[in-house]
C-alpha cells in the first residue's frame, strides 16, 4: 500500500497546490480560464495523441470493453437520477449530479496516473472510456437536464447542442488522430514530434494544478449564490456512489462478461475499474454553471470525491492490481 501512496501522492498534492493557490488568490481567479484553455486545447490533446499513436489500434476499438463500461455508465446515470430527485432537486440538478457520479476525471488526472501505476499499456483502455464519457454520458445527462419544464424537443435540442460541443472539443479528435497514426504506423517529422512531446509532457502537472484551481473557483462562485446551508444528504451520497458504487459496478459487470466467455482482457478490466474509482471530472462544475444547475452542490461533490479519492483510489489499486 505504501508504494501505491508514493505514486499517487504527487498527483493529489498538485491538485491541492492549485486549490490553495486559487483559494488564497496567489493565482487570480481570472487566470484560471487561461490555464484551462492551455490544458484543454494544447497540452492534453498532445498527450492523448501521443498515447493513442503508441497504442495498438485493437485496444482503442475494443467493443466488449466499451460495452461493459458504457452499460455501467448508463446504470449509474439512471440510478443517481432516480435516487436524487426530490422536492429540492429537479431534473437539472439530478442530471448533473448523475454526471459527476458517472464521469471520472480521466483526461486531466486518470491517464497520467494510471500510466504511472500500471505502465503505458494502461492508456488504451483509459482513452476508450474518455470517448464514451465525452460522446454519450455527458450528452445524455445534458439532455436529461432539460426535462425541467421542457418537452422532448427541448431534450433533443440539448442533446444536439451537447454533441456539437463534443465536435469542437479537441480531446476526441486527438484520440481519433492518434488512433489513425497508430493504424497507419505514421510518425511525424522530428521537430513536430519534439513540439508535441513538450506539450504532452506539460499536460499532467498543469492539468492537475488546474483541477485544484477550478475546484476553488467553483466553490467561490457557489458560495456567492448560497443563502442557507446545504443538507449533507444532497451531495454526500452521490460522492459515495462515485467512489464506491461506480468501480464496484464496473468490476461486477466486467467479471460477469469474462465468466460468460466474452473476450474481455483482465488488464483492460483492471484499468476500467480504476478509471471508475477516480474522482469526478472537474469540468462538470463549469457545465453546471453554464446550464443553471446548483453549482454549489456539484462543486461539493467534486471536491469531496477529489479529497477522499487519495485514500479510496489507492485502496482500489491495492485491491485490483
Amino acid at each position: 500500500m505504501l508504494d501505491i501512496l508514493l505514486v499517487t501522492f504527487p498527483f493529489f498534492a498538485l491538485v491541492l497546490c492549485g486549490y490553495v493557490a486559487a483559494r488564497r488568490r496567489m493565482l487570480p481567479l481570472d487566470a484560471i480560464p487561461g490555464l484551462n484553455t492551455f490544458v484543454l486545447y494544447f497540452a492534453l490533446p498532445c498527450m492523448l495523441w501521443r498515447f493513442g499513436a503508441s497504442t495498438p489500434i485493437a485496444q482503442l476499438l475494443d467493443a466488449v470493453a466499451a460495452s461493459v463500461y458504457l452499460l455501467c455508465a448508463l446504470a449509474m446515470v439512471i440510478f443517481v437520477v432516480w435516487s436524487s430527485r426530490n422536492s429540492r432537486i429537479g431534473w437539472n440538478d439530478a442530471s448533473f449530479g448523475a454526471l459527476v457520479a458517472a464521469f471520472p476525471n480521466t483526461g486531466f488526472m486518470g491517464v497520467p496516473l494510471l500510466v504511472a501505476l500500471l505502465g503505458a499499456q494502461a492508456a488504451g483502455p483509459a482513452i476508450l472510456t474518455i470517448m464514451i464519457d465525452l460522446l454519450i454520458t455527458s450528452s445524455l445527462c445534458i439532455a436529461l437536464s432539460r426535462l425541467d419544464g421542457a418537452d422532448e424537443h427541448g431534450a433533443r435540442r440539448a442533446a444536439k447542442n451537447a454533441l456539437r460541443g463534443v465536435a469542437i472539443n479537441p480531446m476526441p479528435w486527438a484520440i481519433v488522430l492518434g488512433g489513425a497514426a497508430s493504424a497507419l504506423q505514421w510518425v511525424p517529422i522530428k521537430p513536430v514530434a519534439q513540439t508535441v512531446g513538450l506539450l504532452a509532457d506539460s499536460a499532467s502537472p498543469v492539468a492537475l494544478f488546474t483541477i485544484g484551481a477550478v475546484l476553488a473557483r467553483s466553490q467561490y462562485v457557489a458560495a456567492l449564490g448560497e443563502h442557507e446551508p446545504m443538507p449533507w444528504r444532497d451531495f454526500v451520497p452521490v460522492a459515495l456512489f462515485k467512489l464506491l458504487l461506480h468501480p464496484g459496478l464496473v468490476w461486477v459487470a466486467g467479471s460477469a462478461a469474462i465468466a460468460l466467455g466474452l473476450p474481455l482482457d483482465r488488464f483492460a478490466l483492471t484499468v476500467m475499474v480504476l478509471v471508475a474509482a477516480l474522482p469526478s471530472a472537474s469540468n462538470v462544475a463549469l457545465l453546471a454553471e453554464r446550464f443553471g444547475a446548483d453549482t454549489g452542490r456539484i462543486a461539493r461533490i467534486i471536491l469531496l470525491t477529489t479529497a477522499a479519492a487519495f485514500l479510496t483510489f489507492s485502496a482500489a489499486v491495492a485491491l485490483v492490481r
